[in-house]
C-alpha cells in the first residue's frame, strides 16, 4: 500500500509536469482594437452636437435583389402608396421615400433602449442608395440624431416595417431624451407590416421580413447576423473595441433596407391594382381579397376569389372561399350564383356547411315562398349547429306549412250579379 509521503511526491511530479507544459505554450496574442472606420468605408462625421460614423452604398441599377429590379423602383407609379395608405399618401414620386430601419441595444423599448445603428434608403437614378448612421459610443447620439434630422428633410414619405410600433417610438424617444425635436411630425408614414400580413398570413407561418425576402423575393442571405444576437455584439464591442464584430451588423441592416424597398414595389401594387399582379398561390388572393371586402370592393373581391379557387386551395380556405362567393354574389343580387356556390358547400361536410343550408333557406322562404324546401334546408342547418335563430325560423315556417293546411272557416263570397 503506497504511503502517505509516496502519494505526495507522485503529486507535486504531476503538478510539475502541468507546470512545464503550459510554461512552453506560448501565450495567445491579444486581439489588436480597432476603429469602425477602419473596417467600414465611411467617415467621421463632425455636427454641432458631437461626432458620429456615417457610410454609404448604392446599389447600382443594373443589379437585382431577388425578383425585383433596382432600376424598377424609380418607375414605380406616384400614386402607388394611396390605396395601402387610406389616401394619406395620394401622390408622391419616389424619390422621396425614406425606408427606415433601426439596429437597437435590445427590444423591450423604453427610456434603456438605444438605437446604436439607423440606415436610411433612398431611391434615385443612379439606383438605390443606404445611408447609415453609427454611434461609436452612447455619447454620439444627440450628433447622430441631428445628422439623421438634417437628412430626412429631403423625403416626405417614411416607409417602415412594424416602425409605428417600433422603430418610430423609440426615436422620439430618443429625441426627446437629447432635448431634440423629432423629425417624423412632417412625414406621412406608411408600415409596410399590416399590408404584408393581410397578403400573406395565412401561406405563410412568419410575416418577419426575412421571411418574406426568402419566400416572396426569393434572396437567400449569406454572411448574416441573427437579430437576436446584435445587441450582444454591440456591448462587445463597446467593451473591447474590436469593430470588425460590427460588419455582419452593417451588412443585415443594409439588407433588411433593401428587401423593404422591394417589397414595397409588390404589396402596394397587390391593393391598388390587383389584375397587375401575378399570384402564384391561392392563399394570398384570399387574403387580398379580404381586405378588399372590407374597402368595399366587391367585385374585385369577388374576382380574387375565384381566381384563389381556381389555383387550388386548402380546405379550410376554399370553403371559406365558397362561402364570401356566394354571400357577395347574394347581396349583388345574382341569385344564380349564390345559389350555386351555397349548393357546393352544403353538399358535403365542411365548416361552413351549417352557414349554407342556412342562406338556402332564408333563399326559398323569403324568394320562391317554397315553404317545404325552407323547412327541410333549416332543419340541416340545426343538426349542422344549432340556434336560437334556426330554432325560431322552424317554429315560424311549420307555422306558414299548418296555415296553408288548414281549411277555410271563413263563408264564401258571392258572385255580384251583372
Amino acid at each position: 500500500m503506497q504511503s502517505y509521503q509516496e502519494a505526495l511526491a507522485l503529486l507535486r511530479r504531476k503538478i510539475a509536469q502541468i507546470d512545464r507544459t503550459y510554461a512552453a505554450a506560448s501565450p495567445k496574442p491579444a486581439v489588436p482594437r480597432c476603429q469602425i472606420e477602419d473596417v467600414v468605408s465611411g467617415q467621421v462625421v463632425e455636427t454641432q452636437l458631437g461626432s458620429h460614423f456615417e457610410t454609404e452604398r448604392l446599389y447600382e441599377r443594373h443589379r437585382r435583389h431577388g425578383s425585383v429590379g433596382i432600376a424598377d423602383l424609380i418607375d414605380l407609379p406616384e400614386t402607388l402608396l394611396a390605396t395601402l395608405s387610406e389616401s394619406a399618401i395620394e401622390r408622391s414620386h419616389p424619390t422621396r421615400w425614406a425606408f427606415l430601419d433601426t439596429e437597437t441595444t435590445g427590444l423591450a423599448g423604453g427610456t434603456g433602449t438605444y438605437a446604436f445603428l439607423i440606415g436610411v434608403g433612398s431611391i434615385d437614378a443612379e439606383g438605390f442608395r443606404v445611408r447609415q448612421f453609427f454611434m461609436r459610443d452612447y455619447g454620439e447620439e444627440a450628433s447622430l440624431l441631428a445628422a439623421l434630422t438634417e437628412y430626412l428633410s429631403r423625403f416626405d414619405v417614411l416607409i417602415t416595417y412594424n416602425g409605428k410600433a417600433y422603430d418610430q417610438p423609440l426615436l422620439e424617444t430618443r429625441y426627446r431624451m437629447t432635448r431634440s425635436r423629432p423629425p417624423f411630425a412632417r412625414m406621412e408614414h406608411l408600415d409596410l407590416l399590416f399590408g404584408a400580413r393581410r397578403l400573406w398570413k395565412l401561406r405563410l407561418e412568419s410575416c418577419r421580413l426575412m421571411e418574406l425576402e426568402n419566400q416572396i423575393l426569393g434572396v437567400e442571405r449569406e454572411g448574416d447576423l441573427p437579430g437576436e444576437l446584435i445587441p450582444y455584439c454591440y456591448f462587445e464591442y463597446l467593451r473591447q473595441r474590436q469593430a470588425f464584430r460590427l460588419v455582419p451588423i452593417f451588412h443585415h441592416n443594409a439588407m433588411d433596407i433593401v428587401s423593404l424597398a422591394c417589397l414595397t414595389a409588390i404589396v402596394p401594387l397587390a391593393f391598388g391594382s390587383p389584375d397587375q399582379v401575378i399570384f402564384r398561390h391561392g392563399a394570398d388572393l384570399v387574403g387580398l381579397a379580404r381586405w378588399l371586402l372590407t374597402a368595399g370592393r366587391d367585385e374585385e373581391s369577388l374576382g380574387l376569389y375565384r381566381r384563389a379557387v381556381d389555383l387550388g386551395l386548402p380546405d379550410n380556405l376554399l370553403f371559406r372561399a365558397l362561402f364570401e362567393i356566394g354571400s357577395i354574389e347574394k347581396r349583388l343580387g345574382r341569385d344564380a350564383a349564390a345559389l350555386e356556390a351555397f349548393n357546393d358547400l352544403a353538399a358535403s361536410p365542411n365548416s361552413h356547411r351549417g352557414q349554407a343550408f342556412e342562406e338556402l333557406a332564408k333563399y326559398y322562404e323569403h324568394r320562391e315562398r317554397n315553404y317545404p324546401l325552407a323547412l327541410e334546408m333549416t332543419r340541416s342547418a340545426r343538426e349542422t349547429g344549432d340556434s336560437p335563430e334556426l330554432a325560431h325560423r322552424e317554429k315560424r315556417l311549420r307555422r306558414r306549412l299548418d296555415a296553408e293546411k288548414a281549411p277555410s272557416l271563413g263563408c264564401p263570397r258571392r258572385k255580384r250579379t251583372p
